[in-house]
């Protein structure tokens, strides 16, 4: 993945700089020890590492404000870091660039049931946030499989959703207000705590923005009441493509599950293995999950498994208890973590219609055995929000390029289907040269003078989401 070289002039600046956030930030909050920096070289993308020039953890909107001024008098390029669980490597840094981590600004700063809002700094994490509310039977919606470890920032950043987006919606639909900080350190207020903010839609604009029109240091959140209840059913299919009509099936029907979850074989096989959840040995099992008052549960239910035996599951198990729904939900929340014991993987998040499901799944196996290279599907089915694993051994030369080819087919598959490029993860450099394939000319001129508005030297999260040579005219000489 090509990036740009760093600018020798930026390097230079390395000890001026330091001194200058020294002057302005604690001296255990700047890091510029070479050792110490490659703490900070890559994010969950770990095919890609470059230490940063140094890397910079505020507390506080002041000082990420006075960072950024900074940066911006000296011209060095700022790559906004979260909690660094992008997998598009929306945080990989440059050798001439600055991280600026939020990871010590996880405060809550208010909140309202009444409203139905929290407001958090972005470093909080994201179940953090349900944590701060539940004992007041509230919680925030959008769940990626990260939630444990990923910040609001970086959902806002990505645009981030989960297993239970289906109904709920990704982190835009939950996103209410946010304070932004300009490269110039300009301090905004966008949104806040009430459905729609007069005049343009500029919140629509940053969430999602991947880091390149300002660092949002605070967020307004909505918050929701917890269902009266919720149970999953475990369906389990000797074919993925059957799997995958049988979901078109359900949403076609009109009901709206809260979560429909889909893994074919290779990764039911891993998350038995690391898990023991106790899945049946198919080559597809659905996860549905319904929410709603106990007569409600039953009715959804009922339409559902009418739905799966059309299609002849070889497994049709309803939970009858908490126990058994948290155990048909364990290998769903183990399985990134159960292939990376198997081998090095990339994983992929195009998104598709619905009813191009049992098309693309059988696509995506024919190019498996094409490229030679394994292939684990395990995703958010009832948007179809794809997350393909992609198996290949880091130590065989030339395994990680082949990789990369096989994911940008199924990619390019997704977009000509009428899907997307990314559903939740964002583009970062992962997909940056695949977006003329979704976007025309046009498109993307209209983006870059987004960003010439609010980045106008182009110092924000350097060689990310844009061609490199549609930016090179733009970026900071």
């Amino acid at each position: 993945m090509q990036m740009p070289d760093p600018n020798p002039a930026v390097l230079s600046k390395k000890a001026r700089l330091v001194a200058r956030f020294l002057s302005v930030l604690p001296a255990d909050a700047v890091i510029h020890d070479e050792t110490e920096t490659r703490a900070y070289e890559c994010d969950a993308l770990t095919a890609y590492r470059c230490p940063p020039l140094c890397a910079v953890l505020p507390s506080s909107t002041a000082e990420v404000s006075a960072i950024l001024r900074i940066c911006h008098e000296e011209g060095v390029p700022v790559v906004p870091r979260g909690s660094g669980t992008s997998l598009a490597g929306g945080a990989l840094p440059t050798a001439d660039s600055v991280i600026l981590g939020v990871a010590r600004m996880n405060d809550v700063l208010e909140t309202d049931y009444r409203n139905r809002f929290i407001r958090v700094q972005t470093g909080r994490t994201n179940l953090s946030v349900t944590g701060a509310v539940e004992e007041e039977d509230f919680f925030y919606a959008p769940d990626p499989s990260s939630q444990l470890a990923c910040a609001i920032a970086g959902n806002i950043a990505m645009n981030s959703g989960g297993a239970h987006c289906l109904k709920y919606g990704v982190t835009t639909n939950n996103l209410l207000g946010v304070t932004l900080v300009l490269m110039d350190g300009t301090v905004v207020e966008i949104g806040g705590a009430h459905l729609d903010a007069g005049g343009l839609d500029l919140l629509g604009v940053i969430c999602g923005s991947e880091g390149q029109l300002g660092v949002v240091t605070e967020a307004t959140l909505r918050i929701l009441r917890k269902p009266e209840g919720a149970r999953p059913v475990l369906i389990g299919y000797d074919s993925s493509e059957v799997a995958g009509q049988c979901v078109s099936d359900i949403i076609k029907a009109g009901v709206l599950p809260v979560a429909i979850e889909f893994m074919d074989r290779p990764c039911i096989r891993a998350t038995e293995a690391f898990a023991h959840a106790g899945y049946p040995d198919c080559e597809a099992l659905l996860i549905v999950e319904v929410e709603g008052a106990a007569d409600e549960i039953t009715e959804q239910l009922d339409l559902i498994t009418a739905i799966a035996r059309r299609h002849n599951p070889v497994e049709l198990r309803e939970s009858g208890s908490a126990e058994e729904s948290a155990r048909i939900w364990l290998g769903r929340k183990s399985a990134f973590g159960a292939m990376g014991q198997i081998n090095d993987y990339i994983c992929l998040d195009g998104t598709i219609p619905v009813s191009a499901l049992p098309h693309v799944l059988k696509r995506i196996a024919e190019m498996s055995a094409e490229y030679g290279l394994g292939v684990g599907n395990v995703f958010h089915a009832g948007d179809g929000n794809m997350h393909p694993l992609i198996l290949f051994d880091a130590n065989k030369p030339g395994d990680l390029e082949k990789c990369e080819a096989f994911g940008a087919e199924i990619l390019k598959l997704c977009v000509e289907v009428g899907g997307c490029l990314t559903g939740e993860h964002g583009v970062g450099i992962e997909k940056r040269d695949l977006m003329g394939t979704q976007f025309t000319a046009a498109d993307m001129e209209a983006q870059l003078r987004v960003k010439d508005v609010f980045d106008p030297q182009w110092l924000l999260n350097p060689a990310k989401v844009f061609p490199l040579a549609l930016t090179a005219g733009r970026r900071a000489a």
